[in-house]
């Protein structure tokens, strides 16, 4: 089970919403959208995700990601 997350990474987060996002979970996957919320598991709402692979785009539309699936979350380009 994992913890929540401290403080200061809640702070940090709080920049990043309305923005778009990459973020990259645990399985390999990588999801771009607007980080639309989150909680302290990290768990994030994004609008207008799209999953990333090399071959293709994929659009998932509003998409909820559990929080314990995530390894990296960073503005996108």
């Amino acid at each position: 089970m994992s913890s929540p997350i401290t403080l200061p990474t809640l702070r940090l987060m709080s920049e990043y919403v309305d923005t778009q996002v990459l973020v990259k979970l645990r399985s390999g996957v990588k999801l771009k959208g607007v980080l639309k919320t989150y909680d302290q598991h990290l768990n994030l709402v994004l609008g207008d995700a799209e999953e990333i692979s090399e071959a293709s785009i994929r659009r998932l539309g509003l998409t909820l990601v559990r929080g314990d699936s995530v390894v990296v979350i960073t503005p996108a380009a």
